[in-house]
């Protein structure tokens, strides 16, 4: 246990935004050096590592991933370990995450099992939507069809080794809106030489706003928060002609998305219209919900069982992203959680740190979860 503790600790200290994971990468495959798989993929969808171990008898195949990438956040923390870069730290716990999947590694090395192949996927560029799809999008994972698919991530605000279920949606779908509005800049005394997108920004707003249903139990659910809101310049003489909103989009169902998406689309094109305003409509950092299926989420109810676990089965979907959600499109899967501590900064606080004493947890729950889709 020291030694993961070590490693987590270490990849605390050093952490890399996405795109960026490299030094993680070559610690993760200097740790798996000591552990070694049976096959070794790497800079899979950029840094990403795929860890085969495969058990005496051919079987079924079941993989668990973990994310690479840290947070441009700026720790607060003062302990020995703290992130040596500034601006940059583990905010989301993905140190702790990699230290679990490590664990496993290990175990499945000293304890190989039976039967079936273990896959580990340590994935870059989770924070911003683009791992899972660079992943499954590399020709080298052309070939790789895990039966099933497992992630977990840890959870602030519930109690310490606790296991947090769900059938259907675990995490929502979450869309970010790029709207660009081009019209003409004129001088401020004579505004009616330009178009100004100002009225038409104020317009998107007051109708994005409408469309919120913050019930997150209902089909209709949909969260717009207004993220940003550039339009002109600080020269009080000019009447802007340029002008740039973004918002971020959420809905429990990725079908759901996909119809919010459309209307919000036609809705501003026809403002746009309305004030004769060239428009670019783009989206960015797109996570698809995390849709678990039920025969995935039976065996982590089995698993849990087995070690005795406290489980609680939650009644409603996280509201983060979460890019997992593309392995459980293409897979029959599941994310679940992993309680953190009913008193811990949440997630994304400069203040946040994962608690080490929830690595071995991680690792005998997906230790269970292997044996039990494997038959082995």
């Amino acid at each position: 246990m020291e030694e993961l503790i070590q490693l987590r600790q270490e990849l605390h200290q050093y952490p890399e935004i996405s795109g960026n994971e490299s030094k993680t990468a070559q610690r993760i495959l200097d740790f798996l050096s000591k552990y070694k798989p049976d096959q070794m993929i790497t800079n899979l969808g950029g840094e990403g590592i795929l860890a085969i171990y495969k058990g005496k008898e051919t079987g079924k195949s079941v993989l668990f991933r973990c994310e690479l990438d840290a947070l441009p956040i700026s720790e607060i923390n003062s302990f020995d370990y703290k992130s040596v870069y500034e601006g940059v730290s583990h905010k989301c716990g993905h140190d702790g995450h990699m230290a679990i999947l490590c664990g496993l590694a290990k175990k499945l090395h000293e304890k190989p099992i039976e039967k079936g192949t273990v896959l580990l996927l340590f994935q870059p560029s989770e924070e911003d939507g683009n791992g899972a799809k660079r992943v499954l999008k590399d020709s080298k994972f052309e070939g790789i069809q895990p039966d099933f698919a497992f992630a977990l991530h840890n959870l602030p605000g519930y109690k310490k080794h606790q296991i947090v279920i769900k059938e259907a949606t675990f995490t929502c779908a979450v869309n970010s809106m790029v709207i660009q509005l081009e019209g003409k800049t004129s001088h401020a005394g004579e505004p009616e030489n330009g178009i100004n997108p100002a009225l038409a920004i104020a317009e998107m707003l007051t109708l994005f706003n409408s469309k919120i249903c913050t019930d997150v139990a209902s089909k209709a659910y949909c969260l717009i928060t207004p993220i940003h809101i550039n339009m002109g310049e600080k020269a009080y003489g000019v009447s802007a002609g340029y002008g740039e909103v973004h918002f971020t989009i959420r809905s429990n169902s990725n079908a759901h998305m996909r119809i919010i998406e459309s209307n919000l689309e036609e809705n501003v094109r026809k403002i746009a219209s309305k004030f004769n305003l060239k428009t670019n409509i783009h989206w960015t950092q797109s996570f698809q919900a995390n849709e678990n299926n039920l025969e995935a989420v039976n065996y982590i109810r089995k698993a849990a069982s087995n070690l005795d676990l406290n489980v609680l089965e939650k009644e409603l979907p996280f509201t983060f992203g979460e890019d997992f959600g593309l392995f459980t499109q293409k897979f029959k899967g599941a994310m679940l959680g992993l309680g953190s501590g009913e008193n811990t900064p949440a997630l994304h606080n400069p203040d946040y740190d994962f608690p080490d004493e929830i690595i071995t947890t991680g690792i005998s729950l997906f230790y269970q979860i292997a044996k039990k889709t494997l038959d082995a």
